[in-house]
């Protein structure tokens, strides 16, 4: 347990997530790059079950991504994931050559 900024935590503190680099693969698919060195693969579908995910539908927003201040987001920022969210639904990836 820790506190910060007045708020306690149950969790140990650990390292603020973010994310560093992103790659579309297709089917939905993003090759995620995370601050912690690690390199996941992130299934977008499951966004789509969320109304404020419906854009991403469409391939043409989904591949329109940007990186704010570690953050993944599309449509100029109207629309934004948290980067623990991303870790948490991704599975590892290791690319073989």
């Amino acid at each position: 347990m820790y506190i910060k900024d007045g708020v306690v935590y149950a969790r140990e503190p650990m390292e603020e997530l973010e994310v560093e680099s992103v790659r579309y693969v297709g089917d939905r698919i993003l090759i995620v790059t995370f601050n912690t060195g690690e390199t996941r693969l992130f299934d977008a579908t499951c966004l789509l079950e969320f109304p404020a995910f419906a854009p991403l539908a469409d391939d043409a927003v989904l591949t329109d991504y940007s990186i704010d201040h570690g953050v993944l987001t599309w449509s100029d920022g109207d629309i934004d994931i948290a980067p623990e969210y991303l870790y948490e639904r991704s599975y590892e990836y290791e690319f073989v050559a």
